[in-house]
């Protein structure tokens, strides 16, 4: 145990967030830094239960009690080395996870929970400032070959703990660069891409081979993926996105959040003076109320947009638990994140109806009305009809499975009733060494769960082509997720 009494004396504390009028200003983490002699009080929270139900809540089975405790005592070089004995890349997990260890934490039944995420992205930062995190290059070769298709965080998973065993693995990625959403898709203000940088220089220095620009279907059909190779794996995600098919949906102004966070991700990098699509002095509109959505508000509120509104289509959650979700699950209650702090409206149990259009075919406004939920039908309220302005209106409704053109239609593999990529116990797909991993077999899902599922399918892989048993696989992929 870390500190016996520091659950009783240590309240609950994070940091403290950089002011919102400076922080929309650039594309910087909003986080301030956290002091560490705080740091370790706070790890000092966890109480080392006898049944550690944090490990419940996290896929990777992430030994959270243990490098509490490390860090407690101020063994943070052993912590880092208990950290990665489960999670490949917990910087990502650190800025990018929702953190279901603590809504699974013991503490919180009747208290505020430890704050695991925050102790385990300071052990990765500090393990990177001190020169901790080395490449660990394979000591022998199997003399086997390993694609990856995909380089967001199962395929970079996978890859990674395949290159260590031995194999030689290149990951394809049709954009031109690698990281998959996390390059792309993942907003510089929620994880500065030094972080994915760093990482993907000790996977180079391990061995593992990267070839952006090269969409597998297309620039290399599937009938000489699997001549090349020995083995390849499948994580290329749920891409697929879900549209909104209301009257004047292809009016000028209206895209898919996929098609805007992109070209933000660019202008941030470097890569783009301005951006194809921009918020700047306009209504922006965001329909859905995930993370996705947040996402969009965030970047709008960085370039200037004149009001924000998101838009969902479920009721308000309740601010805490209800009996649907008790400890220790993932509970749907009321969030706010970093970019509904920076200001915006969100509108709940409303449905889009109409998008309207000016005289010159421009996005003008959204016609809403207010809906409830009779037996999972949202069924419109007579006389709550309005308009809302917009000039951009932005589709932040999540993804109905992967991509089947191209890839998936060559090899032929089968689709569960999801429609995602079907898979065994050990990963394999219906197509004698092809394996899936990710939101491509699971659907949309945590970056967690991604994680340990790229895991989870190098082990299946390895056994594959080895006939060994030596790398981990945290879950099966019958696993359902609790978030």
């Amino acid at each position: 145990m870390a500190d016996p009494k520091g659950f009783l004396t240590t309240p609950r504390e994070t940091p403290k967030s950089r002011p919102v009028d400076i922080r929309i200003r650039d594309w910087r983490e909003v986080y301030e830094d956290f002091e560490r002699s705080k740091l370790e009080q706070q790890a000092g929270r966890c109480m080392d239960c006898g049944i550690p139900f944090c490990h419940q809540g996290c896929p990777l089975g992430n030994l959270i009690p243990e490098w509490n405790t490390l860090v407690w005592r101020e063994d943070w070089q052993d912590a880092i080395e208990r950290l990665h004995a489960t999670n490949n890349f917990p910087e990502f997990t650190g800025t990018l996870c929702p953190a279901p260890c603590e809504t699974a934490c013991v503490l919180g039944i009747n208290d505020d929970p430890v704050t695991i995420k925050r102790v385990e992205i300071s052990i990765i930062d500090r393990a990177f400032e001190e020169g901790w995190v080395k490449p660990q290059p394979p000591t022998t070769r199997t003399g086997k070959k390993v694609a990856v298709v995909g380089s967001g965080p199962s395929g970079l998973a996978a890859a990674q703990q395949l290159t260590r065993a031995g194999h030689d693995v290149v990951v394809f990625e049709r954009a031109d660069a690698i990281g998959g959403l996390l390059r792309y898709g993942i907003p510089e203000f929620k994880m500065e891409k030094h972080r994915l940088d760093r990482r993907l220089e000790q996977m180079r220095a391990e061995g593992t081979e990267f070839r952006a620009g090269v969409n597998v279907g297309v620039d290399v059909t599937a009938e000489q993926l699997l001549a090349d190779y020995d083995a390849v794996v499948l994580a290329g995600g749920a891409t697929a996105w879900r549209d909104l098919p209301a009257p004047g949906r292809d009016v000028e102004g209206v895209y898919q959040a996929m098609q805007y966070l992109p070209y933000a991700n660019r202008v941030a990098s470097g890569k783009l003076d301005s951006p194809p699509i921009d918020a700047n002095g306009k209504d922006v509109v965001v329909i859905g109320g995930g993370d996705t959505g947040a996402d969009c508000v965030g970047t709008a509120h960085r370039q200037g947009a004149r009001s924000v509104t998101q838009l969902e289509i479920m009721p308000r959650p309740p601010e805490s638990r209800s009996d649907a979700h008790p400890w220790p699950m993932y509970p749907m209650i009321y969030r706010v994140s970093s970019a509904h702090e920076e200001g915006g409206e969100r509108l709940y149990s409303v449905n889009t109806q109409e998008f309207l259009a000016d005289e010159n075919g421009h996005l003008r406004a959204l016609k809403l009305v207010e809906v409830r939920n009779e037996g999972g039908r949202f069924v419109p309220v007579e006389g709550t009809e309005r308009e809302l302005p917009a000039q951009l209106a932005l589709l932040a409704m999540g993804f109905v499975g992967p991509e089947r053109e191209g890839l998936l239609d060559q090899l032929g593999v089968e689709l569960d009733q999801r429609g995602n990529v079907a898979r065994d116990g050990t990963y394999k797909t219906s197509l004698d060494k092809v394996f899936v991993a990710g939101d491509m077999g699971r659907g949309q899902s945590l970056i967690v769960w991604a994680i340990a599922e790229g895991r989870s399918a190098a082990a299946g892989v390895d056994a594959y082509l080895t006939g060994r048993d030596v790398l981990p696989a945290p879950i099966a992929p019958t696993d359902r997720p609790i978030a």
